[in-house]
């Protein structure tokens, strides 16, 4: 009898799992809520920052428990958007002109590096799309692996680890990832690294992939992008007249995030330069900021609008933003109309 109740009490005070926890996926509760922000809460007539001009923003919040964690952005035309998350969580919706969040789509990166239990199995921190054929690339850290997938992110396409990215750190991988188009840039991709330069190196690492990076990973060469000072890069992505934008962010204690935009030529990304761009904006306060990782660039009209997206971390202390601006650079290279 004692060892028949040592074996109940056993099986009634043990958890069912007492491993790690299974990372959260996207519930039904398909609900977002869109709230109004400021670019200067203190001065909301405020309306430009740099090179850019404010035309909005919002707060994203959801009842489901996976909302957040943002990475990577990417914005159709009609403005519908796609956000991922650093766990391999997808939400989708189209953003009417009053900032509602409409025809919203929550769901999961079909397949990736490991079984998909783990964070570190999805931890997918950039993505783009390829102009192409609309198949999506996804970066991830820890694994320093691209993987493609179906335009509607249901099924996996085909995966690879690029050499050149073997021994980036375990979290300092592909944050930043974006396809080149054609015309001026002849097609391929670049990823840059977070944090470490190549070895005996300055900057960050970064690769420029001149063939497609899933299938051709080993075409290209390697150059080293050099943030300003006490920044990371976090994301990158094209703008209409073919150059590259780089979003970077700072953290300083006690919990403050700050982002810098640079701008980079075409030009000036060759095999073994050392890149530094120039600085069009900087998000700090008292303006709006916070953990921004994800940019995307689009064309409305002859306009450049720019839109960032934060990764609260899933913390009550920070914020899922989505925000877009009008790039309006005096110094815009000529041939181009001007945004």
């Amino acid at each position: 009898m004692r060892v028949f109740a040592a074996c109940l009490l056993a099986l009634f005070f043990t958890p069912d799992w007492v491993g790690e926890p299974r990372l959260p996926l996207m519930g039904r509760d398909v609900v977002i809520h869109a709230a109004p922000v400021s670019l200067d809460a203190q001065h909301p007539e405020r309306n430009r920052v740099g090179a850019l001009e404010w035309l909005g923003g919002v707060r994203l919040t959801s009842p489901d428990a996976a909302f957040g964690g943002f990475s990577s952005l990417h914005v159709a035309s009609g403005h519908r958007i796609t956000l991922l998350s650093d766990g391999g969580n997808i939400v989708q919706f189209t953003l009417g002109d009053d900032w509602r969040p409409r025809h919203i789509a929550f769901g999961d990166l079909p397949a990736g590096p490991g079984t998909g239990w783990s964070k570190v199995d999805r931890d997918s921190e950039s993505m783009s799309v390829d102009p192409k054929d609309g198949s999506v690339v996804a970066g991830f850290e820890t694994s320093n692996m691209l993987w493609r997938y179906t335009p509607d992110l249901r099924h996996a396409l085909g995966s690879v680890a690029p050499r050149a990215m073997a021994a980036w750190p375990a979290n300092e991988g592909a944050e930043s990832f974006t396809f080149l188009p054609l015309a001026r840039w002849g097609g391929g991709a670049i990823t840059i690294g977070e944090q470490d330069p190549w070895p005996k190196g300055k900057g960050r690492a970064a690769i420029r992939f001149t063939g497609n990076p899933v299938t051709q990973p080993n075409r290209g060469f390697r150059f080293s992008f050099v943030p300003p000072p006490h920044y990371d890069p976090s994301d990158a992505t094209i703008l209409p007249d073919g150059r590259l934008i780089v979003l970077t962010r700072r953290f300083e204690l006690p919990f403050t995030f700050s982002s810098k935009l640079v701008v980079i030529d075409r030009a000036a990304i060759r095999p073994g330069a050392v890149v530094h761009g120039r600085e069009i904006a900087t998000l700090a306060p008292p303006l709006i900021h916070e953990n921004f990782e994800g940019i995307a660039a689009t064309r409305e009209g002859d306009r450049t609008i720019i839109w960032l997206v934060s990764d609260d971390n899933q913390s009550m202390l920070q914020r899922s933003l989505l925000l877009k601006f009008r790039l309006d650079e005096p110094g815009a290279p000529k041939g181009v109309a001007r945004p």
